[in-house]
């Protein structure tokens, strides 16, 4: 695929060459629709692979958290049920961190942006570590093993066709990939374009160039997915709320504590990140026993959470995305006790595994931003949809730094856009507050993401 080649004109002022041509002449170019064309044709077999691998997830987190314990005799898992599985995790994860190429991936407290295509040695081992994290109970999501896979699977895909290798087509091809592969896990093409359109931080004629590829090939991915869901009738646990009341009008009140949540999320969850960092570098120097040891740490407040409020460890295990659900159906299930707790032995092991496990952040922020938003709901004046609405645009942008892909996303889970005015002003303030707190630096693991 060959370098498309772009005529520049000069600009009024005489020196730059004007976006509008540069970007005719880039659609223009041989170069690029033979790209477009192959983004397309990627976008098939790559969400091919992404649904299957989605399915094994889902069916394997499935038997072990709700078919195995109903065989032994149990309603829902034992408080003690944690420890076994995430030890396994651990060892896994450990065990291909420290001999695998690639290390299994970045670390997921680097966020998305760090998660670009793997080289196809490091790619198997990106696999195996979301298969050791997930569905054995890693409060993590699997948005960050979709993207590599799906950008991995495009460059092999490439190279198989003996496509000539540019830094602009591996650029295009990677996002394209990528996007096919995540369209399915938010339920919706739009967000998963946005998304990586966003992660690779490019502005002018170069967003078009990426936006097209991206856009085409996440919209094949959600035909793919669409079709092989009703002819399987397999799931792949797509994120979407069913809200126990309407949608509410807003007003003043709703504004003014949108903003207050985003203060007070600011301010707890970038130290958690923060937290994360360090035992991301602490998990570096000795990841086989350090990634075990944070793994039983993550299964300990399942546990403490379960002995102390008598629910059951999956509220605080896995994504949060089926008890999202469940809290968004039902919020007043939830006392102040239990939403307490939850907020607290969750976070705790979601810091312990964005810094030692495999997966990605947004699941577990999306349900951490909802029950502090509905923690907070009886402040007066505030409602409980407008609450859980800023606290999930809030969370979300704290741990991806993406503040257009996290509206858009929650904006699209409430299924409504009654709520955007708090949600996009509780994303500006806790973006804008995230920023100008000291990020920290995170220590990769040896072989870096991509692999060596």
């Amino acid at each position: 695929m060959s370098e498309p080649r772009t005529r520049s004109a000069p600009a009024a002022g005489g020196s730059q060459p004007q976006e509008a041509v540069v970007l005719r002449n880039l659609l223009r170019s041989p170069g690029y629709l033979k790209a477009l064309a192959f983004c397309a044709l990627i976008g098939i077999p790559v969400s091919l692979v992404a649904f299957w691998f989605l399915v094994l997830l889902h069916e394997l987190e499935h038997a072990l958290w709700a078919n195995l314990p109903h065989a032994l005799g149990w309603d829902t898992p034992p408080w003690w049920w944690p420890f076994p599985l995430l030890l396994v995790a651990g060892i896994g994860v450990g065990l291909i961190a420290a001999r695998l190429p690639g290390a299994g991936g970045h670390v997921p407290v680097s966020g998305l942006d760090d998660s670009g295509p793997p080289s196809s040695r490091a790619l198997p081992g990106v696999l195996l570590a979301a298969l050791a994290s997930l569905p054995f109970g890693a409060v993590l999501g699997p948005e960050a093993p979709l993207i590599a896979l799906g950008g991995g699977l495009a460059l092999l895909f490439r190279n198989l066709a003996q496509v000539p290798a540019t830094a602009r087509s591996a650029v295009l091809l990677g996002t394209a990939g990528a996007a096919a592969a995540v369209s399915a896990i938010f339920g919706n093409p739009l967000i998963a374009a946005v998304l990586l359109m966003e992660v690779a931080g490019v502005g002018g004629p170069q967003l078009f160039a990426v936006m097209l590829p991206a856009l085409l090939s996440s919209g094949v991915g959600a035909l793919v997915f669409t079709g092989l869901g009703r002819w399987t009738g397999l799931a792949t646990g797509n994120l979407s709320l069913k809200l126990s009341a309407p949608l509410p009008r807003l007003d003043l009140a709703d504004v003014l504590w949108a903003l207050a949540i985003a203060v007070v999320l600011a301010a707890v969850l970038h130290p958690l990140l923060a937290g994360a960092r360090l035992i991301a570098s602490y998990v570096a120097e000795r990841p086989l026993v350090r990634t075990v040891l944070c793994a039983l740490g993550a299964a300990a407040c399942a546990g403490l959470y379960a002995l102390i409020t008598d629910r059951s460890p999956v509220q605080v295990t896995s994504s949060g995305q089926s008890t999202l659900a469940a809290l968004a159906a039902d919020p007043h299930a939830w006392g102040v006790g239990a939403l307490l707790a939850v907020l607290l032995f969750k976070g705790a092991a979601y810091a312990l595994c964005l810094g030692s496990l495999r997966g990605g952040p947004v699941f577990p922020a999306l349900f951490l931003g909802a029950a502090a938003g509905v923690l907070l709901s009886p402040l007066p004046g505030l409602g409980v949809v407008p609450a859980m609405a800023a606290g999930m645009a809030a969370a979300s942008v704290i741990a991806l730094r993406l503040p257009v892909s996290s509206v858009l996303l929650v904006v699209l889970l409430l299924g409504s856009t009654a709520m955007m005015p708090v949600v996009i002003l509780a994303a500006v303030v806790a973006f804008v507050i995230t920023e100008l707190l000291p990020m920290g630096a995170v220590h990769e693991p040896e072989g870096g993401p991509g692999g060596s």
